[in-house]
């Protein structure tokens, strides 16, 4: 046995790229990409596709380990470079459709990408990004994406601050395809920990930073991701997530392996989620808590005429709020993970006897993140100060922590937040606060940043959250700390109405609170409630809280003053 060891045919590398070269023999003539009912794609013409375009990218000088950075929507263009510019020993970097200027700005010079492609959409915003790249940084190469006939005029600039450097855009999408070689050889990666994708945090702290994955730890959680799911071969795959959102949570990928049918939607709304399903028959979907809220709020909403997925991670989803999606019948399964990790790594792993207990009680459990996935060494929950497991109570409160095959490499340029991230034992440090129930089950609390101290007590905003959400006006609910003289900090609540409630009412502050005081401790109730038309949030669906914690830190306690157009009541 010990002079046993690898050799060539057991050393390929790794890489979700191989899930396209199978679909396009397993599911050759089968469709791959359906966009605007006048676009499809078989498998075997998106495999030809792809290797044209990596062809392409290749001849224009991009070298193995350079950036590629992708600006655009859910659309066929998207979904094909996810495997392009890899397949051409790039590293893809899909960039939040909704960043401004400078911040688009700032990641560009980050990541020194050498060429973007960009939807035709969203070019006046890369325009105004790399007019804003100081004088003698060399620019990228621009390639335009357009899904229709319509004529688009390029419009030429200029870096303002460097009159010499001029913006380049050399073909555009379709062009670059009808170039390139169908029989390209694409590049492999060297070694399975090659990087094959950069990705920016989503910026609910207002610091983005490069996360830097690996084929292998992509590859592992694809996979692993189709399996606690229990995705079947061939399903119909509608793409409510954006792709450029930790890849689609790596299922661009995945959805490559069981041959999948990806209905492409450059923007949705409740009623074009609703439409696509019953028009091509979807039977699988992601999104944040979010979209569930949407979709289960949208007043002329019907039972559907058969089961829809619905995958959902990015924040605790409230449990009143997965009793109403799977009300119409949808079926809610529910994760968690990060854009350092690629995508999900906890997964509700659901038990079949828990289908006889009433709704309510279904919407609690599943509310709980769960147990690690398979691909994850362990998952865990330690206490911050002195580094051991908590009790698995549901109680004690502690930092998540992983380990597996999907964590990210690094970040990029920043050895400094890495080294932080990584603990010297072995874990990957989260950030976030969890409990561990009796059963081994996990449930995310929080933000170690978001927990409210109010006179020494630990309150979790998500938890007071969960109690407004059942509220039936209530919309939408963010819970985070605010500045007490006494208290040294209490719960402020922002909140949107629903204004599609057919039984509207008239809510005022005292009513929230005092809805909250009568389902909670009161140490725990909103002392401040703020009502907004519409929360801030990330592309994503994420509530940006660090915006709420200004915004409550700006108020002055124990006085009523206006916010907007709302009065803020304070006591």
């Amino acid at each position: 046995m010990e002079l046993l060891m690898p050799f060539s045919p057991n050393l390929v590398p790794l890489t979700p790229i191989s899930f396209l070269e199978r679909a396009a023999t397993a599911y050759k003539d089968c469709p791959s990409l359906v966009y605007n009912n006048t676009t499809s794609y078989t498998w075997d013409q998106t495999h030809g596709r792809c290797l044209q375009a990596a062809s392409s990218i290749k001849s224009l000088g991009i070298k193995r380990g350079d950036v590629v950075s992708v600006l655009a929507p859910n659309v066929p263009a998207m979904y094909e470079l996810q495997f392009s510019v890899p397949m051409a020993g790039a590293v893809l970097n899909n960039i939040n459709t909704r960043l401004d200027p400078r911040t688009l700005s700032i990641l560009l010079r980050h990541s020194e990408s050498k060429l973007v492609f960009v939807d035709k959409h969203l070019y006046s915003l890369l325009l105004q990004a790399i007019s804003l790249i100081p004088p003698g940084t060399p620019l990228p190469l621009v390639v335009l994406i357009k899904d229709d006939d319509q004529k688009f005029d390029v419009l030429s600039t200029t870096n303002d601050n460097n009159n010499d450097n001029n913006i380049s855009v050399i073909a555009n999408y379709e062009e670059l395809i009808e170039g390139g070689d169908p029989k390209f050889e694409w590049v492999p990666p060297k070694s399975e920990w090659d990087p094959i994708a950069l990705n920016y945090t989503s910026g609910t702290t207002s610091s983005p930073k490069g996360v830097v994955l690996s084929h292998r730890g992509n590859y592992i959680l694809a996979l692993d991701t189709l399996l606690a799911w229990s995705v079947p071969k061939q399903p119909v795959y509608l793409w409510t997530l954006p792709m450029f959102h930790a890849n689609g949570w790596s299922l661009t990928w995945g959805m490559a392996a069981v041959g999948a049918t990806n209905i492409c939607l450059r923007k949705f709304d409740a009623p074009t989620v609703y439409n696509a399903i019953q028009h091509h028959g979807v039977t699988h979907l992601c999104g944040a808590p979010v979209v569930l809220n949407m979709l289960a709020n949208l007043p002329q909403a019907k039972p559907l005429k058969h089961p829809v997925h619905i995958l959902t991670a990015g924040a605790p989803p409230p449990a009143s709020v997965l009793f109403r999606t799977e009300s119409l019948g949808f079926i809610v399964d529910h994760g968690y993970g990060l854009t350092e990790t690629g995508g999900l790594v906890v997964n509700s792993a659901w038990k079949s006897r828990w289908d006889r207990l009433p709704a309510k009680e279904q919407a609690r459990l599943k509310a709980r993140q769960g147990v690690g996935s398979l691909g994850m060494t362990k998952v865990d929950i330690l206490d911050p100060k002195t580094g051991q497991p908590v009790k698995r109570d549901g109680s004690t409160l502690g930092e998540v922590v992983l380990k597996g095959g999907s964590v990210m490499l690094g970040y990029l340029k920043d050895p400094e937040g890495t080294s932080k991230s990584m603990t010297p034992s072995g874990w990957f440090r989260t950030g976030d606060v969890g409990v561990i129930h009796p059963d081994g089950y996990l449930e995310i609390k929080d933000r170690l940043k978001d927990i409210i101290i109010s006179g020494g007590e630990n309150i979790s905003s998500v938890e007071v959250e969960a109690v407004l959400y059942t509220h039936p006006m209530v919309d939408e609910a963010a819970v985070v700390a605010q500045p007490h003289e006494f208290w040294g900090e209490t719960p402020c609540a922002f909140i949107s109405l629903n204004r599609n409630n057919t039984n509207q009412q008239e809510v005022t502050e005292r009513d929230i609170i005092e809805y909250c005081r009568e389902r909670m401790a009161h140490y725990m109730v909103p002392k401040t409630v703020v009502f907004q038309e519409e929360l801030p949030k990330t592309s994503t669906g994420k509530v940006q809280k660090f915006l709420l914690r200004e915004m409550a830190n700006s108020m002055a306690p124990f006085k009523v003053t206006s916010f907007g157009n709302k009065v803020i009541s304070q006591m």
